[in-house]
């Protein structure tokens, strides 16, 4: 399987005229925006969000808070498992790129940020629904997210990831509302305080079997913490303005996506629980269904076990018992 299993990349700029891809999971962040009547208008002023939050965080030598402009690019990744067999749409993640107006370079930034996968949907919106049907308590499947981990370390180890990006991804997501976040005397100019959950979350196991690590920081004008995922050292391993990037793009989508959380009127203190019933907070003027982002998962997941999971179990089976980076 090994000679046959292999990745290709393509890309697509986000911006107000981007329609999302038939394979292009559309629970997806910057998919759902990118929809129905007011698609245009929210994809501008998602945009000009980024941006302002961009120049708020990058202030030095801006003193119009207007230098920078982010541009952002969709990647999708699909894996061809046997010759000839149609490719399935294995993950989308976004490239950031920084514009800067007063020298004129357009500034590579950090490839991940978001992260949307099929058979992360059918891990949890099927596999994990099933096994908890119908039981009194919450259990995890045996080697749970193992093969979904072994998929995306086999990407990043790839040449074709290689060709492609200079450093490894930065995923950028949000705190789990049922843990307790402690903030720390450690402080980063750029990401913030730093926050410690009380407890290890089913979200960090399973991003751990990616090979991610987690760390949690609140940045300079934001009112929560945001989870970082990452490889390496995330403080020193990316620039200022790279580490921007991601905050500015990513916490714009959870204002619209969490505005119970991001969207806060009042900032978290040393102890901090997200509570997604929080009412008092502010709503941004762009348009989201929530209730059918949810339902969509269930059929994401489905479409993964039809056209992945089941076709090429015994494929997959076998290479995730033989794989080794």
């Amino acid at each position: 399987m090994t000679d046959n299993f292999t990745f290709s990349i393509k890309s697509i700029a986000l911006d107000e005229n981007y329609h999302p891809a038939d394979s292009t999971r559309i629970t997806t962040n910057f998919a759902n925006l990118a929809r129905g009547e007011s698609r245009q208008q929210n994809l501008r002023n998602a945009l000009n969000m980024i941006d302002n939050s961009f120049n708020a965080l990058a202030y030095w030598d801006n003193p119009t808070g207007d230098r920078y402009s982010v541009e952002l690019e969709i990647v999708s990744v699909d894996m061809n498992i046997e010759s000839g067999a149609n490719a399935f749409p294995s993950i989308e993640v976004l490239k950031t790129y920084i514009v800067d107006h007063k020298t004129n370079e357009r500034i590579e930034g950090i490839v991940g940020n978001n992260f949307s996968s099929y058979v992360r949907d059918y891990d949890f919106s099927v596999l994990l629904l099933n096994h908890n049907k119908d039981k009194a308590g919450f259990s995890v499947p045996d080697n749970f997210g193992e093969l979904h981990g072994q998929l995306f370390q086999h990407f990043i180890h790839s040449a074709v990831y290689k060709d492609h990006f200079a450093k490894p991804p930065v995923i950028c997501l949000s705190v789990s509302d049922n843990k307790v976040y402690t903030r720390t005397e450690n402080q980063h100019p750029v990401l913030g305080f730093e926050y410690q959950p009380n407890e290890s979350s089913l979200t960090e196991q399973y991003f751990q079997k990616m090979g991610l690590q987690v760390r949690y920081f609140m940045p300079p004008n934001s009112v929560a913490p945001l989870a970082f995922y990452f490889f390496g050292d995330l403080l020193n391993d990316y620039t200022n303005l790279e580490l921007i990037s991601t905050i500015a793009t990513m916490e714009t989508f959870q204002k619209i996506y969490r505005p119970e959380i991001y969207n806060a009127n009042a900032v978290a203190g040393a102890r901090y629980q997200p509570n997604l019933k929080n009412q008092d907070h502010s709503l941004t003027q762009i348009v989201y269904d929530r209730e059918e982002r949810s339902r969509l998962a269930v059929e994401q997941g489905k479409f993964a076990e039809e056209h992945f999971i089941k076709p090429y179990h015994s494929v997959l089976e076998q290479w995730s018992a033989n794989f080794a980076l």
